[in-house]
């Protein structure tokens, strides 16, 4: 996960219901066909829409539009050429609270909800689907160290040794040469290592992907600490000179994949829990309780909220929401917020099948009662 993300979405999860509306807002910042932003349309028409529903002169309605001031000022002035999605959670009656986050990653549609308070299941689910993590691209003559997160390059190290040459006749002999270059790779590799687990400890690095080739691959797993080979996802091969798209893409496939393998253990494991009367349950309203006492450790969510079954109950619709938010979706953001509250991980299920049979959602938990 992303550090900074996380902690927006700490901040919201503890953001105390009000009287007055709070907006969340969505939008897919990409250029269209033009290289024009393609939201003014929608904001127009969902702004005019949602003032309508408040009386003239309400302090809920004034507190409304003083927002809608704010982001289309915030938009103008702040939003970077470069964002492609972003994310703004404001609220003028509310000591005039204000979060904006600009994204790299893309959000997948413009979306405005109005509630009693943020509504961060989409912002949680982005912040699992673009997570941070360390790439390693190396030969035997030079590293790339690369720290992504949603969707960007965030932080790039080098490492470059200093390339051997084979000497003329009247040099070493081949046995004595080849010595001399396991040695320099070696050497060449440890330092790598070195480097690559000051970043992990500075930056709290989560997974690795190593990528390079057949030479020096085998040498850097040979050589890795078990606290770094623990991260370690998968390997792949990539051109040193790959550029840094080409890597990013190359390294979030891979760590995606590696996750949908390790989603169906998940999922695997909470069966297996329940099953066996241990730590784990399913369905709707038996997560929904073990999350109100602070038994979750994780929360197994779908990625497609309106897939959840048997939720329409779970989260009442507060005097003000949106008929923008279906049940399932306002059961979602209700289930992840909890979650947020009380330290408990969220997993987002992008296989569907997986947790069918048990309406969408289930949790690990730290204690029985």
């Amino acid at each position: 996960m992303n550090t900074v993300l996380t902690e927006i979405i700490a901040r919201l999860a503890d953001f105390e219901p009000v009287p007055y509306p709070v907006l969340s807002l969505y939008l897919n910042a990409q250029p269209d066909s033009v290289g024009r932003d393609s939201f003014d349309v929608f904001l127009r028409k969902a702004f005019a829409e949602r003032l309508k529903t408040y009386a003239a002169h309400a302090p809920e309605r004034e507190s409304l539009e003083q927002d809608v001031e704010r982001i289309r000022q915030y938009l103008a002035e702040t939003l970077r050429p470069s964002a492609n999605g972003v994310a703004i959670f404001a609220c003028a009656g509310a000591d005039g609270f204000f979060e904006a986050v600009q994204l790299d990653a893309p959000v997948d549609e413009h979306r405005l909800y109005i509630a009693d308070r943020p509504h961060l299941y989409p912002l949680a689910r982005l912040d699992e689907r673009f997570p941070r993590y360390a790439a390693v691209l190396a030969d035997t003559n030079m590293a790339r160290i690369f720290v992504f997160g949603m969707n960007r390059l965030e932080r790039e190290e080098q490492v470059v040794g200093q390339k051997t040459k084979r000497l003329k006749v009247g040099g070493w002999s081949q046995a004595r040469f080849q010595r001399h270059i396991e040695n320099y790779h070696l050497q060449h590799v440890k330092e790598v290592i070195d480097t690559l687990d000051r970043i992990v400890r500075e930056e709290s690095i989560p997974h690795i992907l190593l990528a390079g080739d057949e030479v020096v691959l085998p040498l850097i797993r040979e050589q890795l600490p078990q606290s770094l080979e623990a991260k370690v996802l998968d390997t792949l091969r990539l051109d040193i000179n790959a550029p840094e798209r080409e890597v990013l893409d190359a390294t979030l496939a891979a760590l995606r994949h590696k996750g949908g393998d390790t989603e169906a253990e998940l999922v695997g494991r909470l069966l297996d829990e329940v099953r066996g009367g241990g730590l784990g349950v399913i369905g709707a309203d038996a997560t929904l309780e073990a999350l109100q006492r602070g038994q979750v450790d994780e929360l197994l969510i779908l990625a497609q909220a309106d897939l959840l079954l048997n939720v329409d109950h779970v989260a009442p619709v507060p005097a003000g929401e949106s008929d923008e938010a279906t049940p399932a979706e306002r059961a979602a953001n209700h289930l992840v917020t909890l979650a947020r509250q009380t330290a408990a991980s969220v997993r987002f299920i992008e296989d569907p099948l997986l947790l069918a049979e048990v309406g969408g959602v289930g949790a690990l938990l730290r204690f029985r009662l």
